[in-house]
């Protein structure tokens, strides 16, 4: 095993020389022979284990396993422990999901304070074939269909080309020392029903599954990667970009074969699950969207407008008052008050005011006209404002058509008021009501 290793690391997973490799070890059989032969590979190799604190007393010894292993070998290793079950709760995950973002987030920080330079795990075969009958109960698109990544990101699995037996076989026959998980023979856990239930009969019809499983896996990997490069294709026709927006052309995807199946392999990296509905939006009004849980899809007449969604909800009137100085939420701004008798200087006073002109993200206000404490909203229906520059006031939709606004420009536009009037578009436009002038004692500096 230790020169197919080799052979394969050599082949395939060359950039591993002489590189740092960090090994995600439990104690049991397979990371303790990964362990091993990367030793005798001499491989710089440092080791990474987790106490989920799941087992009792069982996840300490396993813990002291691990660090008295890595003191036999003169390693350097490094060990934590979690309340995964805690975790779990307050995120609301399942307790596997938790413990797989916990470890994964730590070996991450280990990387990076000690220079290191790839997460090494112990996963083989078995494990691939029981991750593609997991993902195939559950529902998948093809992605969940082709296998464990070899390399993903700065995660390496080198021993995906071996199956379970041939890794007991090896410890065995180097009289090598691990911890038994109690809880792997356990069918509470859903893949401990796939490993104990569903593999040993799939097995027993077919004797020759992993072989002829990798073969399939193989298929649908080039099969992948045919849907890639097509994909690629129509995203050059089909997506265009505006600012933060990504445009989707309604009209190329509702010329192709099958436009929702499109949809998924455009989409299905921004947390989408309502196909039915985002396929839908293809020919509903305008304004019609679709949410995830990070974006939004809107429908926005020719073109579905996918956008970051913003959580962030109108900062509360105590927060802005005369005496602030910044806030963070919903956006930033800074404030500055500056007291500048202009009546007695020889100041020129036309150029002091054109500061609100030159600077859509800098404005000057008369303190004065003020009254605080100031809010930061949404725009509404019925909302106006006095342009500046402009005679007399305009309603907010009618300066959103004429500015050409998008829907997810509108939504995206925040208001800074005094009293509920509108005294800043942030960003882009000042009232006339609160700008300076020749009597102007007290300015109001803001920044965004």
């Amino acid at each position: 095993m230790k020169s197919e290793l080799r052979n394969h690391i050599d082949t395939n997973l060359p950039f591993l020389k002489d590189k740092k490799l960090l090994i995600a070890i439990s104690g049991g059989i397979d990371s303790v022979v990964l362990t091993h032969l990367l030793r005798k590979l001499h491989y710089s190799i440092s080791l990474a284990h987790c106490n989920f604190s799941l087992r009792g007393k069982e996840s300490n010894k396993d813990e002291e396993f691990v660090k008295e292993l890595g003191e036999k070998y003169n390693l350097p290793t490094y060990t934590i422990k979690f309340n995964t079950e805690e975790f779990a709760k307050e995120k609301g995950l399942s307790t596997q999901m938790a413990a797989r973002e916990l470890r994964y987030t730590w070996f991450e920080k280990i990387l990076a304070e000690n220079n290191l330079d790839y997460i090494i795990t112990a996963h083989h075969k078995d494990d691939v074939i029981e991750t593609f009958l997991i993902n195939l109960t559950r529902g998948t698109g093809l992605d969940g269909l082709t296998g464990i990544p070899e390399v993903n990101g700065r995660i390496v699995r080198p021993m995906l080309p071996f199956i379970r037996q041939e890794v007991l076989v090896y410890a065995t026959k180097k009289k090598l020392i691990w911890r038994e998980d109690g809880s792997n023979s356990s069918i509470k856990y859903f893949r401990n029903k796939i490993r104990h239930k569903i593999v040993p009969v799939l097995k027993e019809l077919n004797p020759n599954l992993l072989e002829t499983f990798y073969n399939t896996l193989e298929n649908l990997k080039g099969s992948q990667q045919i849907i890639k490069d097509c994909i690629k294709n129509i995203e050059k026709k089909v997506i265009s970009k505006k600012n933060n927006e990504i445009h989707f052309n309604i009209e190329i995807l509702k010329n192709l074969g099958n436009p929702k199946i499109y949809l998924f392999e455009l989409l299905h990296n921004y947390g989408f699950t309502e196909w039915n509905d985002i396929a839908d939006l293809l020919d509903a009004q305008t304004g019609k969207k679709v949410l995830s849980k990070t974006h939004q899809l809107l429908k926005n007449r020719d073109v579905l407008v996918l956008t970051t969604i913003n959580n962030l909800s109108a900062i509360t009137p105590e927060e802005i008052h005369v005496t602030t100085k910044e806030i963070n939420t919903p956006i930033h701004l800074t404030f500055e008050t500056v007291s500048i008798p202009i009546s007695s200087t020889n100041m020129d006073h036309k150029a002091f005011e054109t500061i609100i002109f030159e600077k859509e993200n800098e404005i000057s206000l008369d303190l004065d006209k003020i009254q605080f404490p100031l809010t930061i909203r949404k725009w509404e229906q019925g909302d106006y404002f006095y342009p500046i520059g402009l005679n007399g006031k305009k309603k907010l939709s009618k300066y959103f058509k004429d500015e050409k606004y998008s829907l997810n420009d509108k939504e995206n536009t925040w208001l800074l008021c005094s009293n509920n009037d509108i005294v800043w578009l942030i960003g882009k436009r000042l009232d006339d009501r609160f700008k300076i002038t020749k009597k102007t004692a007290n300015v109001l500096k803001i920044k965004n």
